[in-house]
């Protein structure tokens, strides 16, 4: 018999649970009410209310890149389900695990919409940017609806769901069984993804040992699957070269030797010259991107045979022909494939092929060093990019966030392990930064996180400083500050064009004291490590206003010729 009356809002609440997020993130609403009401009774999960439903949404999607755990969302009807747009696309094009819930107006208007005000299709317009999405119009299928979406964002490639909750569900009250929601995620999904076929497996492994130019590509997958030690054993199996994608940044340290530079075509020559000359690539979890194309295509060699690792079978070969394609979990394909080349072979010697990439490696560091060596005023961002590089502490967590500042960034900033350095290819949506660090800072209170962006893409989500200060989190904001939208204005000049591309004249650690947080003005790399020794002091979320000038970063035309390539 039904032995527990809830409301729609804590039916649905209590649906969530055995996900364990341990944030909900939005802005508090009327027609919320009822699951809002429930969610501040609920202990293990906490309530981070944002200044706009956008950046909430990006904090959701950061404490997923970040944790790997369910990301969660809540917005009311109308506006504020729009403004989830950005979010939500986030979620879609990285892969992340992320739950949207909104609010609409009673059935009696809406479904179709009767003239209400902040009446809204939430289900249509969030439709193509989701993974499974549904209007809840009956209170009684609440535990069945919440458990259909929890394991479509995390089955297979992983992304964002979608209820849709009209506010006469979300008031109305009924009788359900205990029984309705389980205790555990493993009753309703798979904990664990596919394992690979074993023939494909022996069939991977030949090629590979086989090779006489391996390159590993570790994709986001790597991350999700948690299977980085895998790939960097495999890699020194193999002795082969390895290249981490934007999205799997820490799959292998940026210090360990076989790393060749970030997997991308602004990650310098010797990551150019790998994917051209490689004669076997295996692709672990990684969808080859434009961030991989140049002026004709995926950058690839003519050579090149590949063997993809992919959970959907819907991305295997879908960039490129394949040798050997694994529908699988990262974890388990690795470590199989892994025995495999250690069945068939002791140890690889050292490849000479590998120590000429480490090498040009190395020759592109010196020439970005050469860079950073200027110590004029305004800062060249070479110069900026390695001091807080330098500084920052061993455990540090740093977002990336701008344009051209992500590229410096990339280039300057250890990452030593996964999940400890957070940008967002996939959408490149600017003002990701600082909702990320928040999100990263309430997930791990014992670290320090940074936020490294440029000027342009800091005023998309400043107000978020309020956030921080209320809700007492110490990020530190980097600002690369030239005062302009850098690439475009770089672009547009030269084609002969101006336009109102100039951003000069903002003081943003003023901006920081208004809204009580630590701000101060950097003009000389000398002061920057002084400057942010006492923001780190000062406990405060705090901005670092760092005047730089721009200078075109030395991958700035493979930037330009992948931006304009054909796919394929």
């Amino acid at each position: 018999m039904p032995d527990l009356s809830l409301t729609g809002g804590a039916a649905l609440l209590r649906a969530l649970l055995p996900e364990q997020p341990p944030c909900v993130f939005g802005i508090v609403g009327g027609k919320l009410g009822p699951f809002l009401h429930a969610l501040a009774a609920e202990p293990a999960i906490r309530y981070v209310g944002a200044r706009h439903e956008g950046n909430a949404a990006m904090m959701a999607c950061a404490l997923s890149a970040g944790t790997g755990r369910l990301g969660v969302v809540v917005a009311e009807c109308g506006s504020g389900g729009g403004n989830l747009v950005p979010g939500v696309a986030i979620a879609q094009a990285n892969n992340l695990p992320l739950l949207v819930v909104t609010s609409n107006n009673q059935h009696a208007a809406s479904y179709p919409d009767r003239g209400m005000f902040a009446g809204m299709d939430t289900e249509s317009v969030l439709r193509p940017l989701s993974k499974w999405n549904c209007v809840v119009h009956d209170g009684r299928r609440i535990p069945e609806l919440a458990r259909e979406a929890l394991r479509a964002a995390f089955s297979g490639r992983r992304g964002p769901v979608h209820l849709d909750v009209p506010q006469d569900v979300l008031r109305g009250t009924l009788r359900y069984d205990a029984a309705d929601f389980p205790t555990t995620a493993a009753s309703y999904r798979a904990m664990r993804g596919p394992a690979p076929d074993p023939e494909q497996v022996a069939a991977a492994a030949r090629l590979l040992l086989g090779a006489a130019r391996p390159l590993l590509l570790g994709g986001g997958g790597v991350i999700a699957a948690d299977a980085s030690a895998e790939l960097r054993a495999l890699a020194e199996a193999l002795d082969a070269s390895v290249a981490p994608t934007h999205n799997g940044i820490g799959a292998i340290a940026s210090t360990d030797p076989r790393y060749v530079g970030l997997g991308a075509v602004i990650g310098g020559e010797a990551v150019l010259q790998a994917l051209r000359e490689a004669d076997v690539i295996l692709a672990v979890g990684c969808r080859f991107s434009s961030w991989l194309w140049d002026g004709d295509g995926t950058a690839l060699g003519a050579q090149a045979r590949l063997v993809q690792i992919d959970v959907d079978p819907q991305r295997l070969g879908a960039a490129l022909p394949l040798s050997v394609g694994l529908c699988a979990d990262a974890k388990p394909a690795l470590q199989a494939l892994l025995a495999a080349v250690r069945a068939g072979r002791a140890a690889a010697p050292p490849r000479d092929w590998v120590a000429q990439l480490r090498r040009r490696h190395a020759d592109y560091r010196a020439r970005l060093d050469a860079l950073a060596g200027d110590d004029g005023s305004p800062m060249h961002p070479a110069s900026l990019a390695r001091a807080v590089g330098q500084c920052l502490p061993a455990d540090a967590l740093a977002v990336y966030d701008g344009g051209h500042t992500t590229f410096w960034s990339n280039d300057y900033t250890p990452a030593l392990a996964p999940r400890t350095r957070l940008n967002e290819p996939g959408m490149s949506q600017l003002g990701y930064g600082l909702p990320a660090a928040i999100a990263l800072q309430l997930a791990h209170p014992g670290q320090r996180v940074f936020n490294l962006t440029g000027d342009g893409a800091f005023g998309f989500s400043l107000q978020e400083l309020d956030t921080a200060r209320r809700l007492q989190l110490p990020v530190i904001n980097v600002i690369h500050n030239n005062g302009d939208w850098g690439i475009i204005r770089f672009a547009y000049q030269r084609a002969g064009t101006r336009l109102d591309d100039n951003l000069a004249g903002t003081d943003y650690a003023a901006i920081a004291r208004g809204f009580g947080c630590h701000g101060e003005t950097v003009t000389h790399v000398a002061e920057f490590a002084p400057a942010l020794a006492r923001a780190l002091a000062s406990g405060l979320p705090a901005v670092l206003d760092c005047r730089v000038r721009f200078e075109p970063h030395p991958c700035l035309p493979q930037f330009a010729q992948m931006s304009g390539a054909r796919a394929g």
